[in-house]
């Protein structure tokens, strides 16, 4: 008869059930694992950090580089399927609808929605932001000083980024022609979500308009390449406790406690901010998806989880593509559409984020932001935050740019580099829910009314 550790542990036999119980929940929850990842990495990473004084600052380096390699793996993996689960999940769920008239319902819904909620959320972000002034709290020129040579030089970078883009930017015009990929491959090969979308979303519709049996082998090997990128991805979760855990540990590490002391009220004026539209997508989903609140929270830990250690929407949307069919029991043909298309226009967290950090910022300089000014932040925000890639870091040379639109000099990005690293996975999560928000509200609002019953009057009486 095999013996189990625990049987040479002079314990109660009640503390060696709950252990067991412990030890089965781990196996079967991957949420609890990667919030015990979490914990774990951001112990390890506090304790490696040079400024702490534990070890040395060579030693550190090495070592947090071998603990991320794991999450960097895992990034990697995850994005390698993307561009593939996108083009077939789009492409197959327009594929599966019945009328062209229903597919503009959800597309023109759909839009709205993300253009509606990213505009509040832009406004949240004023909100707070006038009402706490943390750029008040806080002296600037200290904080400059106190942000290191690291964060001068990332901000230089940033405002060098922000100029070429605005002296090379195309006009208006072009840039909508720009949306349609004249090369469908090079927009597939260099991972253009934007325009991956755009070439799911004209296969499916030529799909739908082609008789059944002829498009059924590419309908078929659309199933097939998504089948198969699925199980990539359930193999890759398997590691997520892992890659968070490595994650973690080097923002830690990377982060240190003492930047975010020093921001402590912009870095609570955003989460805060991030509560209050948190907030506004629940009761969206509730009142307008018929989820309460506390089921969303339940069935959504692990995208939302997941989407705070990644801090890219787009590397966790298989894992929100799960969730909302298995989890909310969405059709393939709503959350196939919006979540692949949420995870690129849909970000609302970060539309939040920098009318915050504008505000901040202007604070600081003592810059006054009249209504004019507000309108400009208020457009270019919602249409960096719906053009950006979900990918973690865009956010600042998205920033600098607002910056330099507005008179506000675009070198102040480096009072909020050394947290940006933290609100960038904060805001994920409001994004990753506002996805999860669509699909449950564009799937109730989309959905066919029950059939009356039909009376025969030859029934027996029930």
């Amino acid at each position: 008869m095999s013996r189990d550790w625990t049987d040479d542990l002079p314990l109660p036999r009640s503390l060696l059930r709950q252990s067991g119980r412990m030890r089965k929940l781990l196996r079967e929850r991957l949420w609890l694992q990667v919030l015990v990842g979490m914990a774990l990495g951001i112990g390890v990473g506090t304790a490696l950090d040079p400024d702490a004084g534990l070890v040395a600052a060579e030693t550190s380096r090495r070592v947090i580089a071998w603990l991320a390699l794991p999450g960097q793996l895992f990034l990697a993996a995850v994005t390698f399927v993307v561009v593939p689960l996108v083009l077939a999940s789009v492409a197959r769920g327009i594929a599966a609808g019945e009328r062209d008239e229903s597919l503009g319902r959800i597309g023109a819904e759909t839009i709205g929605f993300f253009l509606i909620t990213t505009v509040i959320a832009c406004g949240i972000g004023f909100a707070v932001g006038w009402a706490i002034a943390p750029g008040t709290l806080i002296e600037g020129g200290q904080l400059m000083g106190a942000a290191g040579p690291d964060a001068v030089r990332l901000a230089a970078e940033a405002e060098q980024a922000a100029r070429a883009a605005a002296e090379t930017a195309p006009p208006i015009t072009e840039r909508i022609l720009m949306l349609l990929p004249s090369n469908p491959h090079r927009a597939l090969a260099e991972g253009d979500m934007l325009q991956v979308v755009i070439v799911a979303a004209i296969l499916g519709l030529a799909l739908l308009r082609v008789e059944r049996k002829t498009a059924a082998p590419l309908l078929d090997l659309l199933a097939a390449l998504q089948a198969v990128t699925m199980v990539v991805v359930q193999v890759v979760m398997r590691f997520a406790p892992v890659a968070v855990f490595g994650l973690m540990a080097r923002l830690a590490a990377d982060l240190g406690l003492q930047a975010v002391l020093g921001l402590a009220a912009y870095v609570g004026t955003v989460l805060l901010g991030l509560g209050l539209l948190s907030a506004v997508y629940l009761a969206l989903a509730w009142k307008l998806g018929g989820c309460s609140p506390r089921r969303f929270v339940k069935t959504a830990r692990e995208a939302l989880l997941l989407a705070f250690s990644t801090s890219s929407s787009a590397a966790v949307m298989p894992v929100t593509l799960k969730t909302a069919e298995q989890g909310f029991r969405v059709r393939e043909g709503i959350s196939r559409f919006v979540v692949p298309l949420g995870a690129t226009v849909n970000m609302g967290g970060t539309a939040l984020y920098q009318a915050v950090a504008v505000l901040f910022i202007a604070q600081i300089f003592g810059v006054d932001l009249g209504p004019a000014e507000l309108a400009v932040i208020l457009v270019m925000a919602v249409g960096a935050a719906i053009g950006s890639p979900g990918a973690p870091g865009v956010g600042i040379v998205v920033l600098a740019s607002i910056l330099e639109s507005v008179g506000i000099p675009a070198a102040g990005v480096a009072l909020v580099i050394g947290v940006d690293r933290i609100l960038d996975m904060a805001r994920t999560v409001a994004n990753v829910g506002g996805d999860l928000t669509a699909a449950l509200v564009i799937d109730a609002r989309t959905r066919p009314a029950p059939a009356a019953p039909v009376f025969d009057p030859n029934a027996p009486p029930r």
